[in-house]
């Protein structure tokens, strides 16, 4: 069950970039001012004298949520990396199974070396 809930997990933050990239695209030249509703930049831009403070906070907000996004899809490449090339991840039992396999392989060699000692025995007993 931990597998499906980090499955899930994994899935809505996807989901969260997901809409954070299309409110990015939406927004990239409107910036809304929450008390007009309506274009900001774009009405800013089409004057002649701008305000450049209010179209750095806009520059400045888009720059951070393009940082985010990105920071974001790098941690779900890293760990989809993780995944794709067996190694240890959260969630996984790669490892668990590697060590069972070692094991496994440890008792087949005690094996066979065991019985090449009896077999040793037998004919020195014989003799």
């Amino acid at each position: 069950m931990a597998t499906y809930s980090l499955a899930n997990e994994r899935l809505r933050a996807l989901e969260d970039i997901e809409r954070e990239i299309g409110a990015i695209l939406q927004n990239a030249g409107l910036g809304y001012d929450d008390r007009k509703a309506e274009s900001t930049v774009i009405l800013e831009l089409s004057k002649e004298k701008t305000n450049e403070r209010l179209l750095d906070r806009q520059a400045a907000a888009f720059t951070a949520s393009v940082q985010h996004v990105e920071a974001e899809l790098s941690a779900q490449i890293r760990y989809l990396t993780q995944v794709a090339t067996g190694q240890p991840h959260e969630g996984s039992s790669y490892s668990s199974r590697k060590d069972c396999q070692m094991a496994l392989k440890r008792v087949d060699y005690a094996r066979l070396k065991l019985s090449d000692v009896a077999r040793t025995c037998e004919q020195m007993l014989e003799n």
